[in-house]
Formats: structure tokens, C-alpha cells, sequence
């Protein structure tokens, strides 16, 4: 890619690329990024600095993935291709321990570039080629280290010392041709207003920003991309949080109908007829939420509380405070089992004479015509108070005659657009936000920023319990069978169990089920699926007679919702299934959870699956299957999970475990509107300094009239779809 001329005229952050870089390079950045203005890619900062002299470490690059290394030609030679005409070049290059081998076919000018003792910069896809890896025609820019340093002179000197930025690159467009176009745009670029008020700068020790973002990209020295990224840090902290704290204020500008209790009403008839005390989290939460209710401002409140904890019970609660009003409450459920289930669930906690009352409804996309009519129908005539489905509730179908609560049901599966869709059915409606995921206190004002929290630790009493074990075949292959005897002496005493896969089938099994680190084990057999091991629980002795069923998403509504009927009923003994009974999915009687290839789930992801069992006075059991190998980060994350039920204690050691750049998980961080340079695993002091700075401002200029350039980082950070990541959870 060549740097095309820019414009004339000064550059600013919101000038698109294409008129700066010209339409190819443009389309290019678009493609690979997303990137559409200066703005874009100038906050598309380096991953790392190497030094002309250093090299990379080869032996730890990851196979299949796009690596720039920096590293020196041993030697090169070239051969025949054995199977037709042509020829190979093949370059052996070194980080002075490890070798790496670069191929070129039918390219043998290249060996009059790639000379012995050269070095540069080198970037490809890391593949395995008879044991040894290699770059299959890599892309490469040698350093021209004799021709530079030659006049000696202070470009020279600078040249040879400068750290080389390192871009985040993808097989189209490598490091360095990312390089050219930032350092072309950067020519361009005019003068930037600071989003950092001067006296907050000064205090704080930092740059401009148009300093700080000439020095992240193009530094003289390690201090100089030392500070920008310091500064960079601090300003992405405040844009972020002033984000969200406006986003809050919007929140509460509107008026709300007030919804309160009436003595002697539904709330107080349905808990005279509960079977259980509430915990006292349970009762301060629903303190806090009937609170709200009764606030003229919307309530916009996030409940996180453990696997178990009473969540449903506490939203039922505020539902029925708004019913007692006349109004309506929905709760959108990511998934037909989910939602099913809370129906039930829900009926079954109210009773036959409220739910007569109330008329629970339920609506989803794969409801037959005439019955999606009917729950349709009593929906906008206000007949049903409790409304409950998955996205079918967001369709122009679904009308409501006072939607007074919105309850989203694990909000990390949801988008922001889900969310207002339903909102903006009803006046302002009251928002409650459920998570059965753990929130570490960074995350929560990074991720939920905008949301009041509320925390439900405490377990309801008569809980069993549960124990969890790691069964690591990579040693004891030996231990599968027992894994299998294991289940059929739980069922011998009259219990459930699921076993959980990560895939559905044999053929999707290395689409649908990616490793959350890295490659499978060397050795490993296929990745497990429902269609595998249903076949082989079938065929097992121990397990002759045992009622044994799957269960997955691409089974119909229908199915779906036979086999969660029969299995809590009891006429089914085993469910085989993926991750769709991860939430919500409430039998009692289930005593024990084996997942199988538990290194393809997260932590987050575990601790809900174990939640499912354990669940009444039978004792829960958790196989967590591996062929993970010891040391390795799959496997340090299942020791964690096993060694502690605590699932505040797993989301902290989950933050530790996490890759650089990946902490909010890639389902939550809305791809290039990820974090930056920020990283709640480290900058929680940084995000509650920038928090309570942006409060601050806030409070002394709500609208940031004096604060334009603030203002405007903020609208360009919404405007890249950033909206969308903060209301992720």
C-alpha cells in the first residue's frame, strides 16, 4: 500500500480517510478496521516497541495467528519443487535462539534482498510445516542499516535509535504499510483541541494531545511513547466515564410514573403465600428496587447476584409492584429455553389465583401463528401484566397498553439497540438489568457505569452445595470411563445430570467450538459434541437403561421446550446439551454437571453451568473434562474454578487470567469499540480517579459547554458505535 497525497487544507480527527489517503488505502482500512475518519486510526495505537537491534522470540509465536516479528537472515537457499515445475525459496531467520523458516514459491529474486545477516521486520500467519514453523510468503521491510547510518548525522543516529512501533495488522495490511498511512495522516493533521481541560493536564503531568498522539505513533525515545500512552490512558478513562455518567443523567431527566405497592395488594398476597424466607440480600435489593419504582425518574438498575442467589424472586417482586399500578412488566430472555423456563418458573411462584390474575405470557419467534396471535392480542389489551420472550418482544408485533418495566435477563447477550427497542414501547419505563456473572468493582464502572448496582451474595438456605473436580485426561486418559460411572451412580440413587458440550455436531465441532486459548493439545482427539457423546453414553453398559436425551439450538421450539418439560418432570434422566441450559435452567433433583472439553468454556461460562445443579437438598456434582495440559492457561483457569464456589472471587481471578486487551471478552467489548489503551484489570484506580473527575465537571457544566473539546470526544466516541459496548455487560 502506498500513502497517497492528502488534501490540502489542515486535517482534523473527523476528516475521512478517503480524502486524506485516497479511496483505495481507505477502502482497505475500512475493510480490515472498520476505520472511516482520521479520528479512527489515529487511535489505532501500536501493540508494542521493538528496537532496531532487538529481536523476537520466536519460539513463542502462536500458530494460526498474524504475527509482525522483528529478527535477522541466517541463511537462504532454493530447490526444485518435487511435484511440478517450479521451485521453493526458503529463508531461515533467528531471534538468536529460536528458527524460523520464510517460503517463497517460483520468488527466487528474493534471494538477492534476503541476504545473510540482514534484518527487518517480517509479518505473516504462523503455520506448521512438518514440525518446524514457518511464514508461508510473508510480507517484509529490512532495515537498511548501512545506507542510513553511513553520513552519521543526527537523522542517522535518530533513525538507528527510534523504537519501531508495532500495529495491531491483519494479513492485508501489515504493520509497517499501517505505519505509512498514520505517519501520512499525521503530516496533514492540524491543530487538535485538548479534550483535557489545561489545569486538569498540568496537575496530572501530561502532554497535549496532539503531542501525545505524534509521540504514541512516531517517538525519538522510550519516554516519548511512554507518556503519550500515559496521557492517552487518562483521556480515554475520562471520555468513557463522562460518557456514561451523561448517558445517566439523560437517564433521569425523563419523568416516570411512579409505581408503588398498595397495602394488602398483589406484593403483599404473594409473599404471604411464598414457601421460603427471603435472604436479608434479597430483601435489601428489592428495598432498594421498590425505591426506585416509587422515584418520578426512571429506575435504571443492575442486579448481579451468584448462580442461585434469588434473582427471579427479586424481579418478580418489582414486576408485581408495577402490576398493582396497572401496568405491564416484560422480561427479554436471550434464549426460547430461557424464557420458557421463567414462565414456568414465575407461575409456578405466584400460584394459581395470581397468576389467573396476572396472566404470565409468553412470546417467541417460533410460537405457532394462531397462539403468537392470541399472547399478541392479550398483551395490547393490558390482560397480561407479566410478559415474558425473547426477541420476538422487540418486533413491531408486540404492542403494550402501559409498559411500566423493562427486566433484561443477562444483559451481556443483548445490544444496546435490544434494549431501547423494547424501552421505547413504553413512557419511560423502569429498567432492571440482571447478571448472573459476577462484576468485579473496575469492570462494573467501566461496563456499567450508567447503572445503579446492586449485589445479591448470600445463597437461600437448604442449599447442598457443590463439589467440582478437574478430570485431566492429558495424564490420566484412563479416567474417562469413570467419569461415565461417576454419572450412572448418581442416577442409581434417583438424580439427573447434564452433560455439556461445546459443539452440536461431529462437522461443526471446529467451527462452533474455538478454544479459549490458543490450539487444542498436541495429540487431542476431536472436540466434543452433543451428536458424539450422546452416541456414546448410549452405548455405554453402565448406563443401559438410562433415559438419555439432547438438547442444542438448532433442535425446534417445540423440542426444545419437550425435553426441558420432561427433564424436569423426571421422565428424562440425562440432558446432552451446549451451553443453552447455562441460565435459568432450575431442576432440583439435577445432582450432577460433566462438562466435556471444559477448556472451551470460560470462567464466567463454568460457573453458570455449575450452577445448574446443587440447586435443592441433593448434593451437586461438577466434572469439568480437559485435555488441557498442566501449566497451561485453559487449564490455571479450571483449577480456579474448581478450587472455589465464590463467584466474586472467580471473576477477580478471571481478570487476572485474561489476556492483554481482551477483558471485557469479545462477545462484550463490540469489536472496534473495545478499550484502547485502557485495561480494567490494571486502571481501576485510573477509572476511578477519571470517574470522579468527570463527575466534577459535570456538576459545574452539565452540558460541557465550556468543554467543547471534551464534548466532541465524547459524541465521536458514541458515534463509533461505542454506545453499543458501554451498555454491554
Amino acid at each position: 500500500m502506498t500513502a497517497e497525497r492528502a488534501v490540502e487544507g489542515a486535517v482534523t480527527l473527523d476528516s475521512r480517510l478517503s480524502g486524506v489517503l485516497g479511496g483505495r488505502t481507505a477502502q482497505a482500512l475500512q475493510r480490515a478496521f472498520g476505520y472511516a475518519t482520521v479520528g479512527d486510526l489515529l487511535a489505532h495505537y501500536p501493540r508494542r516497541y521493538a528496537a532496531r537491534g532487538e529481536l523476537t522470540a520466536l519460539a513463542s509465536l502462536p500458530l494460526e495467528e498474524n504475527v509482525t516479528i522483528v529478527a535477522e537472515v541466517l541463511e537462504v537457499r532454493e530447490r526444485s519443487m518435487r511435484s511440478r515445475r517450479g521451485s521453493i525459496l526458503e529463508a531461515k531467520i533467528s531471534d538468536g535462539t529460536g528458527v524460523l523458516t520464510l517460503t517463497f514459491f517460483n520468488q527466487a529474486w528474493r534471494s538477492r534482498e534476503l541476504k545473510p545477516g540482514a534484518r527487518g521486520m517480517f509479518a505473516g500467519k504462523v503455520s506448521d510445516y512438518r514440525g518446524a514453523r514457518q511464514l508461508a510468503h510473508p510480507d517484509y521491510q529490512l532495515f537498511d542499516d548501512d545506507a542510513q547510518v553511513a553520513g552519521a548525522d543526527a537523522e542517522a543516529v535518530r533513525w538507528a535509535t527510534a523504537p519501531i512501533p508495532i500495529y495491531p495488522a491483519t494479513g492485508s495490511l501489515s504493520s509497517w504499510q499501517l505505519q505509512t498511512a498514520i505517519g501520512v495522516v499525521l503530516d496533514g493533521l492540524g491543530p487538535v483541541d485538548d479534550p483535557l481541560p489545561d489545569p486538569l493536564r498540568r496537575d496530572r503531568g501530561l502532554l497535549a494531545h496532539r503531542d501525545a498522539l505524534e509521540r504514541v505513533h512516531r517517538p525519538e525515545h522510550e519516554e516519548d511513547w511512554r507518556g503519550a500512552r500515559r496521557t492517552l490512558r487518562f483521556t480515554e478513562a475520562l471520555v468513557l466515564q463522562t460518557a456514561l455518567l451523561e448517558r445517566r443523567a439523560a437517564a433521569r431527566s425523563h419523568e416516570a410514573v411512579r409505581r408503588e405497592p398498595q397495602p394488602g395488594g398483589l406484593l403483599e398476597r404473594f409473599e404471604a403465600s411464598l414457601p421460603f424466607t427471603l435472604t436479608d440480600d434479597q430483601r435489601e435489593v428489592g428495598g432498594e428496587i421498590l425505591a426506585d419504582l416509587a422515584a418520578p425518574v426512571p429506575m435504571n438498575r443492575l442486579v448481579q447476584g451468584e448462580v442461585g442467589s434469588g434473582k427471579t424472586v427479586v424481579a418478580l417482586r418489582a414486576m408485581l409492584a408495577v402490576a398493582e399500578s396497572g401496568g405491564q412488566a416484560a422480561l427479554l430472555a436471550p434464549t426460547e429455553v430461557l424464557a420458557a423456563q421463567h414462565l414456568r418458573s414465575i407461575a409456578r411462584m405466584l400460584g394459581p389465583e395470581l397468576a389467573a390474575e396476572l396472566v404470565p405470557t409468553l412470546v417467541t419467534g417460533q410460537l405457532g401463528a394462531a397462539e403468537r396471535r392470541r399472547a399478541a392480542l392479550r398483551v395490547a389489551a393490558g390482560q397480561s401484566r407479566i410478559v415474558v420472550g425473547t426477541h420476538a418482544l422487540l418486533g413491531d408485533a408486540t404492542m403494550f397498553a402501559d409498559l411500566g418495566l423493562v427486566v433484561v435477563d443477562e444483559q451481556h447477550r443483548f445490544g444496546v439497540e435490544q434494549r431501547e427497542a423494547l424501552r421505547l414501547k413504553g413512557r419511560h419505563p423502569h429498567v432492571l438489568v440482571l447478571t448472573a456473572t459476577p462484576i468485579p468493582r473496575t469492570v462494573a464502572m467501566t461496563v456499567f457505569g450508567d447503572l445503579d448496582v446492586s449485589t445479591i451474595r448470600a445463597l437461600p438456605a437448604g442449599r447442598a452445595g457443590i463439589e467440582t473436580h478437574l478430570v485431566p485426561l492429558a495424564e490420566r486418559p484412563g479416567w474417562r470411563p469413570r467419569v461415565w460411572e461417576r454419572l450412572a451412580e448418581e442416577l442409581a440413587q434417583g438424580r439427573q445430570g447434564f452433560v455439556v458440550c461445546p459443539a452440536i455436531d461431529p462437522k461443526a465441532a471446529e467451527e462452533d467450538a474455538d478454544p479459549v486459548d490458543g490450539d487444542a493439545p498436541p495429540g487431542a482427539p476431536p472436540t466434543a459434541s452433543v451428536a458424539s457423546v450422546l452416541a456414546e453414553l448410549r452405548a455405554l453398559s453402565a448406563l443401559a437403561g438410562a433415559r438419555i436425551a439432547p438438547l442444542h439450538g438448532r433442535m425446534g421450539s417445540d423440542e426444545k421446550d419437550d425435553a426441558m418439560r420432561r427433564f424436569a418432570a423426571g421422565d428424562l434422566d440425562v440432558l446432552v446439551a451446549t451451553t443453552v441450559i447455562e441460565v435459568g435452567v432450575d431442576v432440583p433433583n439435577a445432582s450432577t454437571m460433566v462438562v466435556v472439553d471444559a477448556d472451551r468454556f470460560g470462567v464466567s461460562q463454568l460457573h453458570q453451568l455449575r450452577g445448574r445443579v446443587g440447586r435443592g437438598s441433593v448434593p451437586g456434582l461438577c466434572l469439568l473434562v480437559t485435555h488441557a495440559e498442566a501449566g497451561s492457561v485453559a487449564r490455571e483457569r479450571l483449577e480456579a474454578v474448581a478450587a472455589t464456589v465464590d463467584g466474586f472471587e472467580l471473576a477477580r481471578v478471571d481478570l487476572e487470567l485474561r489476556r492483554e486487551g481482551d477483558v471485557l471478552g469479545a462477545s462484550q467489548s463490540g469489536g472496534r469499540s473495545s478499550l484502547k489503551l485502557l485495561r480494567v484489570a490494571r486502571d481501576g484506580d485510573l477509572i476511578a480517579e477519571a470517574r470522579e473527575t468527570a463527575s466534577e465537571l459535570l456538576a459545574e457544566d452539565p452540558d460541557l459547554g465550556g468543554h467543547p473539546a471534551l464534548a466532541a470526544e465524547v459524541r465521536r466516541r458514541l458515534d463509533d458505535e461505542a454506545s453499543e459496548f458501554l451498555s454491554r455487560g
